[in-house]
């Protein structure tokens, strides 16, 4: 049987299965709004959206199996939510994501946040209203857990559409949220740097990180303190300095640290970028690389190859991981249930070049 709303209801005994009045009711809201949260075909304020799905979660709310199949029908559009589009890290994941695309007859939607975690909930919810067949968001996760809790509540509504969340270069949810995940080694690639610096007699590390609380810098961070305590190095609180993911912010650090007069002899940088500005920095200082400091940096960007001396960076499948998002993003539940642990992980790798030499003795 369905109620007014079209809903089919099931009874069992003297026990139905909830109902979208149900939902509804203990929402406070009306049931035009629960549908509209549902469908995703209409904006609705964040907390609205909020209780509706918390509703739905504590009932059991079963939507019409009709309108899922039609939503099942397909867009033929994969929606795609980045940090930034200029960035040669989201740029080269975006083009294994188009390719990807291209090849499976769907068109890419791509929309960046600019590093604002609320822009990344309001462009998660614009392209669940655009009934995309799926939305991959690309980059690291914040520690926030307001934002995990929202996170969750929407991959739940595009599972309910027929849809599917994809974590791309983001750590896996738990498994009990139904979203996907493809990823790379990102703790491993920091221990391999570290342990780089560390076979060559460097004991002063300085790890130029990203920013506290994002899941990107916090996974490097605790792959360079693993493998300075594998050393028997004790790590330096002073040495780790968080900041931006960008040339302009390794060169500010590494003047400041220069300019306190802190000891150091090598300097993980936290992407290829922030090695840039370090090496920009220490030239003005006068002092030379690596002669005077080693550097490491990662992503293996284009402009590792370009500075002078050539970079030594950790090697991180940008594209391949694009196309790997795309491709669990498209595949059947079934077939991705299949998967031992519902994660595709991608390697890392250090790829050495000339950035790096033993300290100078005194």
């Amino acid at each position: 049987m369905t109620d007014p709303s079209g809903d089919e209801v099931e009874t069992t005994g003297r026990r139905k299965t909830a109902t979208i009045v149900d939902v509804a009711r203990q929402a406070a809201v009306s049931t035009a709004t629960v549908s509209r949260v549902l469908n995703g075909n209409y904006p609705v304020a964040a907390g609205t959206r909020d209780r509706v799905l918390h509703a739905v979660d504590d009932l059991g709310y079963a939507a019409n199996a009709n309108a899922r199949a039609l939503v099942r029908a397909g867009s033929r559009t994969i929606g795609v939510v980045i940090l930034e589009i200029v960035d040669p890290f989201f740029g080269y994941i975006l083009r294994g994501v188009e390719r990807a695309t291209t090849s499976s007859n769907r068109v890419a939607m791509v929309a960046s946040t600019g590093g604002d975690p609320e822009r990344k909930i309001e462009l998660l919810d614009r392209m669940t209203e655009q009934r995309a067949d799926a939305v991959i968001l690309v980059g690291g996760s914040h520690s926030d857990r307001s934002y995990q809790r929202r996170l969750a509540d929407r991959a739940r509504t595009l599972d309910r559409m027929g849809s599917v969340l994809v974590l791309c270069g983001h750590p896996p949810m738990p498994s009990t949220i139904p979203a996907r995940c493809a990823t790379y080694d990102n703790e491993g690639g920091a221990f391999a740097a570290t342990e780089h610096l560390l076979a060559h007699g460097h004991r002063h590390i300085v790890h130029l990180a990203g920013p506290s609380g994002l899941s990107t810098s916090d996974d490097r961070v605790d792959g360079y303190r693993r493998a300075l305590r594998a050393r028997g190095v004790e790590p330096i609180r002073d040495l780790v300095r968080p900041g931006r993911y960008n040339r302009v912010s390794g060169y500010h650090r590494t003047q400041a640290m220069l300019a306190e007069g802190l000891h150091f002899t090598a300097v993980f940088a936290g992407n290829d970028g922030v090695a840039a500005g370090v090496y920009d920095a220490l030239d003005e200082a006068g002092l030379s690389v690596p002669g005077d400091v080693s550097i490491v940096g990662y992503d293996d960007t284009p402009e590792s190859t370009e500075l002078r001396p050539r970079l030594t960076t950790v090697h991180v499948p940008l594209e391949e991981m694009g196309r790997e998002a795309v491709r669990v993003a498209t595949e059947s539940a079934d077939s991705y249930s299949r998967q031992q642990s519902g994660t595709v992980m991608l390697g890392t790798y250090l790829v050495p070049r000339d950035s790096v030499a033993a300290p100078r003795s005194g």
